[in-house]
């Protein structure tokens, strides 16, 4: 029995571990890299296997740094079977058929030299591979001896920890994936249940180092910043991720509209035809979500509707928006500013100090997200140099990932296994956090090293 980490090993995209269990491979998550300096010539490298000796495919979640390069492991030759909850199959369509769309334009734009990294066809190869649906807690054979059983980590709807569980002919093991943790305190979803008794986790570390501001602080922050600027005449950009976050905000906006803590006529812009897609996902699976979230849906009431919502259907109207001059909060993709359509209203409204920029998830070294969190005086957009005038605010309190006394915490719930490979986290974060494992051995691998289990 072997693990080896083909990427989130020392950074935290591109998730994708093996584990070679005697005749079988299972592969857990297959992510894409972002951010970073070479994030197409590390998506388009080699993958460290072979794709096709690959048996199962085991999907924690539907974020791109964790599904992104299935339809490359399709065209490479895998030809297994692909797990994983009914929601995260629904979100995980979505998400890469949008990926596929980005991938042909940027392809156009760039010339006939340049072929994407996968396209629409390789998506819909790669949807022809997903098979057994992941009820949570419940096992699923994956050969002899091996069984899956998938458990609520609280990351975005349908995201999963894997428990994999061996027995005759191989030698009694239980492994456990966490996946992406959420912390415990969500407005949406459900907290982490990770099972007990595993002896060795793989285990993400994004904010090994440091914990979240608490949720009611951070939402009343929040809100300040919305009333300030709309108070002052400007418009609000909100960098977002089309699943969970766009929700999310979408929820607290409303709630605050309907206390009176903001405007009963405030504008709102969901500038994300994925985000909107994903949202009628979020409401086909409320028994997903917190139970007060989900008994709202069963009784005909949208949590994510509030007055004053426009949802942009196309192209021209998102262009349509750079015409408002204050008033509007817009919410786009993507989160990280890495593509999409939040590049031109950063281009619209950065250089006005009346205007304001939330940022309201992780950004990776390398993107625009960060290099603007990290105060650069002008950024460079469309051929423009635009400069950094608006004011800018980063609520970490809404992330989907777990802080570190989560993390401790969900350790501690599984039982605290007693060898930890620490994965999906810069080295900073994962170092901080080994230290608070202890007395476990835990281990921070490299891309593509393995272990003997």
């Amino acid at each position: 029995m072997r693990l080896s980490f083909h990427g989130a090993a020392g950074g935290v995209t591109g998730s994708c571990h093996r584990l070679e269990l005697g005749r079988r491979q299972v592969l857990i998550d297959c992510g894409l890299f972002q951010g970073g300096r070479t994030p197409q010539e590390e998506n388009a490298a080699p993958f460290g296997f072979d794709p096709a000796a690959i048996d199962i495919l085991i999907l924690t979640h539907a974020h791109l740094d964790h599904c992104g390069r299935i339809p490359l492991l399709v065209r490479r030759g895998f030809r297994g079977e692909i797990i994983c909850t009914a929601a995260t199959r629904e979100l995980a369509r979505l998400v890469l058929l949008d990926a596929a769309s980005l991938n042909e334009e940027e392809a156009r734009r760039r010339g006939r030299r340049h072929a994407p990294l996968f396209d629409t066809l390789d998506v819909m190869d790669s949807l022809d591979r997903f098979g057994r649906i992941a009820r949570l807690g419940e096992p699923i054979a994956l050969g002899p001896g091996v069984t899956a059983s998938l458990h609520e980590a609280g990351h975005i709807l349908g995201s999963a920890s894997v428990l994999i569980e061996t027995g005759a002919p191989l030698p009694p093991r239980r492994i456990l994936f966490s996946g992406d943790i959420g912390p415990r305190e969500r407005l949406l979803l459900r907290p982490p249940a990770p099972p007990a008794g595993a002896g060795i986790a793989v285990m993400e570390s994004t904010y090994g180092d440091r914990n979240h501001r608490d949720l009611d602080a951070t939402v009343a922050e929040f809100e300040a910043v919305l009333q300030r600027a709309v108070a002052r005449g400007g418009n609000v950009i909100i960098p977002s991720f089309a699943l969970e976050r766009a929700q999310e905000i979408l929820f607290v906006i409303g709630r605050a509209i309907a206390s009176g803590r903001l405007p009963a006529g405030l504008q709102v812009f969901l500038d994300s035809p994925m985000a909107s897609a994903a949202t009628r996902i979020f409401r086909r699976h409320g028994a997903a979500l917190r139970p007060e979230i989900g008994a709202l849906l069963e009784r005909g009431r949208d949590p994510f509707t509030l007055p004053g919502l426009h949802v942009t259907r196309d192209a021209a109207q998102s262009r349509a928006l750079g015409r408002l001059r204050g008033g509007a909060v817009i919410i786009a993709g993507s989160g990280m500013c890495t593509g999409g359509r939040v590049r031109h209203h950063l281009r619209r409204n950065l250089a006005r100090a009346e205007n304001a920029v939330v940022f309201v998830g992780f950004a990776a070294q390398g993107t625009l997200a960060r290099i603007l969190i990290d105060g650069a005086p002008s950024v460079r957009l469309s051929g423009e140099e635009i400069p950094v005038r608006a004011s800018l605010h980063t609520i970490g309190g809404f992330s989907a990932h777990a802080g570190r006394d989560d993390l401790i915490d969900w350790h501690r719930r599984a039982g605290a296994p007693g060898r930890v490979f620490l994965v999906h986290g810069e080295d900073a974060p994962r170092r901080a956090l080994a230290g608070g494992l202890e007395p476990a051995e835990v281990i921070l691998p490299a891309l593509h090293e393995g272990w003997d289990l």
